[in-house]
């Protein structure tokens, strides 16, 4: 999955037609063999404490009470936790219940593959949430979400009615309420193993198990950027100008009052008319992102100049800007600055590789110890991660 693009499984034209725009449905466009499996979702079960609402149960558009399915068990240090209690957990499912675990990305490399292969052709943040049903009771209810979203089918078979927007984007925090759902849908999908939904936000739909078979598929939900956020970001960058660090004349005269106003208004109009601005936004989120953390155990003391050792970057937005006199990279908030020979060691990095220390040395012609060096940055930073078995 890291090697290929969910943009062009989901077409060619997918970015310019149909990204925030209308859904779309892509049958087999994934080969998701190892993907995710019913064990690896036992596995997980078992060896974490996933407590509500990381993991719950829904029923017709309803969270069941988690004492219906776990155990609670007092600790020797006074908390307290929820143990699952499989027999009962079965039956909730069997009853009609939908198990949903959030952010499973976090909990299963080959998922964190996928949002992050998804991340950067989207360049936005990425959360993938898994959901496993049984029955044609529908989990949660016809509902819309407030981000676009990824769908891809992992086993069995699941029902997708899609019935379109009553408010064309809708936020989380809105000011107008979307309104009842559409009766009729314009869609009527079923998904098999592999293949790719696409939903904006915004789109009502409702989902169920109703094909005589079980169901596991993954959400992979799209961080948004709106107006909002991109004007959040320019008030930021007028901060270099008095006019917009002043306290504001509340008290003052109507006329000192417009006096300050069109100051602020001469300035923000400058940096709108900058054909380069959504360019610059974009590269200052990727920069910014922090991809998923991961410490580098045992190396506490700094990274060994060990050949074998593998690397690979946090996050999949790293930004890589070349020119003629260095090379810079910014990578999980920190911008890091580079002779040209790096290139070399960078771009496989970027590109989403796991890299081990000689491969990077032979690609750029360097000695081990300055790619150690170089790594060892990365690493200090949070923006790299390194490892035998990565």
């Amino acid at each position: 999955m890291t090697d290929l693009s969910i943009a062009a499984c989901l077409g060619e034209d997918f970015l310019t037609q149909a990204l925030h725009r209308e859904y779309r449905h892509v049958p087999g466009a994934l080969d998701v063999d190892g993907l995710m499996t019913w064990d690896d979702l036992n596995q997980i079960l078992a060896g974490h404490r996933l407590q509500p609402p990381r993991m719950r149960l829904s029923r017709d558009g309803e969270t069941l009470l988690v004492g219906g399915y776990t155990t609670p068990v007092a600790t020797r240090r006074h908390t307290v936790w929820h143990r699952l209690h499989p027999a009962d957990l079965h039956a909730c499912l069997q009853e009609g219940a939908s198990l949903a675990l959030d952010s499973v990305d976090e909990l299963h490399p080959p998922l964190a593959r996928l949002a992050e292969a998804i991340e950067r052709d989207l360049r936005t943040r990425v959360q993938a949430n898994l959901y496993a049903s049984w029955s044609a009771t529908e989990g949660f209810g016809i509902h819309w979400d407030d981000h676009d979203t990824l769908v891809v089918q992992l086993d069995g078979a699941k029902r997708w009615r899609i019935y379109g927007t009553t408010r064309p984007f809708p936020l989380y925090r809105d000011i107008e309420d979307p309104g009842d759902a559409p009766t009729e849908p314009v869609a009527d999908l079923v998904l098999h193993p592999g293949d790719v939904l696409y939903v904006p936000r915004g789109v009502w739909h409702a989902v169920s198990a109703d094909q005589g078979t079980r169901s596991l598929h993954v959400t992979c939900g799209l961080q948004t950027h709106t107006a909002t956020d991109l004007m959040t970001w320019v008030s930021e960058q007028l901060l270099m100008h008095e006019e917009w660090r002043r306290d504001l004349p509340l008290l003052a005269p109507p006329d000192v009052q417009a006096d300050a106003v069109d100051g602020m208004r001469k300035r923000l109009a400058e940096l709108l008319d900058d054909p380069t601005l959504l360019a610059r936004y974009r590269a200052a989120m990727d920069g910014q992102a922090v991809g998923r953390m991961a410490p580098s155990l045992p190396f506490i003391d700094g990274v060994p100049a060990d050949p074998s050792l593998r690397v690979r970057l946090t996050t999949a937005r790293a930004v890589l800007e070349t020119g003629e006199d260095a090379v810079t990279l910014s990578a999980a908030g920190t911008v890091y600055e580079f002779a040209p020979a790096a290139e070399a060691v960078l771009r496989p990095l970027v590109d989403g590789r796991t890299v081990d220390l000689a491969t990077l040395a032979d690609a750029a012609g360097l000695v081990l110890e300055d790619v150690v060096g170089l790594v060892q940055e990365f690493v200090a930073g949070q923006a790299a991660m390194v490892g035998s078995l990565l």
